[in-house]
């Protein structure tokens, strides 16, 4: 319960915060935006609809046709996260602030909008519309979400060339390429992974270090030098940013002619890290 509460909690301030993006950077600077938010930009614009209304209207309609691609509790949060959105974007439509520098305000919009989306992504749920095929792609086709989100944004984007002109889209680019990367930094987490692989004479001295010092799992796989055919044992281990240090200078302190190789890893899961099932 408490878990849901906070995953709730979560959401509306997501909410809250793209609703900020939206009302204190978006409009007032006639930017575009992606996916229904977009539509409902270029709507607002045309006829001077409410933005608030006609994002509940069309998510509304889009949770419909695609619930089923959902599970109850993504499809739950994703109806809070809509609602609130949508509270908020009606709260907070007078709100201005004092930036008259598009380009800053492009950026500090794809910040506010990465962050909202990220933080209801992160907990489970979605801000439906183009998030739910996103979702989907990510399910059906291993896509990374913010990417397949952006993909799907970029195309509702570029049909507002019409109505906001070559340097506003050029401008709204950006607020798309910020969020992405700030909504995959929250989706991710603060704590990049690193994928480690060792070989060495002494392979067996190195294990027990990782193990004892760093509290690390050591997973041992089975190769042999093409050249030489000689086996080979090479070492694999999945650690934090902030242990790479730690695992070198253990490395270095006991095989100088160790062979290590450091990878950037987007998602790990299992013990340790993330539950797979989430």
């Amino acid at each position: 319960m408490k878990k849901r509460i906070a995953d709730i909690v979560t959401i509306i301030v997501g909410a809250f915060l793209f609703a900020l993006a939206v009302n204190l950077f978006v409009i007032p600077n006639e930017f575009g935006e992606g996916g229904v938010t977009g539509v409902t930009i270029i709507l607002y614009y045309l006829f001077q609809w409410s933005p608030s209304i006609v994002n509940i209207v069309i998510n509304g309609l889009l949770l419909i046709v695609g619930y089923k691609f959902l599970d109850r509790q993504t499809t739950v949060y994703t109806v809070i996260a809509v609602a609130f959105n949508s509270l908020f974007l009606h709260l907070t439509e007078n709100w201005r602030i004092n930036s008259h520098e598009p380009t800053i305000n492009a950026v500090f919009a794809g910040v506010l909008v990465g962050v909202g989306i990220g933080l209801t992504v992160r907990v489970g749920g979605t801000t439906a519309g183009t998030v739910i095929l996103a979702r989907i792609a990510n399910k059906y086709l291993d896509w990374n979400i913010s990417y397949a989100l952006l993909f799907f944004d970029l195309i509702v984007a570029f049909s507002s060339y019409f109505i906001i002109g070559a340097e506003k889209l050029m401008l709204t680019i950006v607020i798309l390429y910020v969020g992405t990367k700030v909504m995959d930094f929250m989706i991710e987490g603060l704590n990049p992974k690193k994928a480690v692989t060792i070989i060495s004479e002494k392979q067996n001295d190195i294990a027990e270090m990782v193990i004892t010092q760093m509290d690390r799992g050591v997973t041992v796989l089975s190769g042999h030098g093409y050249y030489t055919k000689n086996p080979k044992e090479v070492l694999y281990i999945v650690i934090s940013k902030q242990e790479v240090s730690t695992l070198k200078k253990i490395v270095k302190s006991i095989d100088k002619a160790a062979f290590l190789t450091i990878h950037d890893v987007r998602d790990v899961f299992g013990e340790g890290f993330l539950d797979i099932s989430k």
